[in-house]
């Protein structure tokens, strides 16, 4: 229980929250591009791929996004377990304490979505 009584300490919790949420978002992305970089490589030089630089960029890039995923679940729940620790004096009245968690959420979610797309369609 923090005993500040300043609204300030919930939007440094909160700050840290969306920093996480880019660190997340950040990761996601760089896994899409490890990802797609094998078939953007094929496409150019013409080659056919061997199956082991498929699978390699396939399982880095699969594994960025899993990655990603974790850190945006991990910073929801560890941002839920400060909001609880606040007083009411801390917590303006009104304030949505909850979007953001719901945001990383739903950001995990697609990042699953996609991993399980790109290993089903290898």
């Amino acid at each position: 229980m923090s005993y500040l009584d300043d609204p300030r300490v919930l939007f440094a919790a909160e700050r840290t929250l969306l920093a996480w949420q880019r660190t997340s978002i950040a990761l996601m992305g760089f896994g899409f591009v490890v990802e797609r970089f094998g078939l953007f490589l094929r496409m150019v030089g013409n080659l056919p791929q061997s199956a082991s630089q498929r699978g390699f960029s396939l399982w880095l890039g699969v594994g960025l996004l899993v990655l990603g995923a974790g850190v945006a679940v991990i910073s929801a729940v560890q941002f839920r377990r400060v909001v609880r620790g606040l007083g009411e004096k801390e917590i303006p009245r009104g304030y949505w304490t909850g979007l953001g968690v719901w945001l990383n959420f739903m950001l995990a979610g697609v990042a699953l979505v996609l991993a399980v797309h790109f290993v089903a369609s290898a």
